[in-house]
C-alpha cells in the first residue's frame, strides 16, 4: 500500500486550535507570507488566522469537510505554527494534540493504516 497523508482526510487541527504567530510571517512582513486579509491582530506582535478564535474555531483557509476531504487554501503560504504541527505517527510518534483535535470532531486517533502501512518499523 502506498503511504498517504491522513491530514488530507482530516483537518481537525485547523478547526480546533487557534493559529497565532508573529505578524512578520504575513505578506506585510514577508513577501509570499500569509495573506494579510486572512489574519486578525492580537497585539502589536502577534496575529491569528481568522476563524481560529472562539468556541467553534475553523481556520478561514481550511476548505472541504472535516474527516472526509480537506485542504489548506494557502498551503504554500501557511504560517510556522501550521508548518510545525505534526500529525500523529508521522515519524512513528503519537501527537496527543492531533488525537485530541480529532476526538473533538468524532474522529478516532490516527493509526498506521491511516498512513497506508500495516505497521511502522521499530527501532532496534
Amino acid at each position: 500500500m502506498p503511504v498517504s497523508n491522513p491530514c488530507l482526510r482530516c483537518g481537525a487541527c485547523c478547526a480546533f486550535f487557534r493559529a497565532s504567530f508573529y505578524w512578520g510571517e504575513t505578506e506585510s512582513g514577508t513577501p509570499g507570507g500569509v495573506p494579510d486579509d486572512l489574519v486578525e491582530k492580537i497585539n502589536d506582535f502577534r496575529v491569528q488566522m481568522k476563524g481560529t478564535r472562539g468556541l467553534n474555531p475553523r481556520c478561514v483557509a481550511l476548505t472541504g469537510e472535516i474527516g472526509r476531504s480537506v485542504a489548506c487554501a494557502i498551503y504554500e503560504h501557511r504560517s510556522s505554527v501550521c508548518r510545525a504541527f505534526q500529525p500523529s505517527l508521522l515519524d512513528g510518534a503519537v501527537n496527543e494534540d492531533c488525537d485530541r483535535a480529532r476526538a473533538a470532531h468524532g474522529l478516532k486517533p490516527v493509526t498506521p493504516a491511516d498512513w497506508g502501512v500495516e505497521d511502522f518499523p521499530k527501532a532496534a
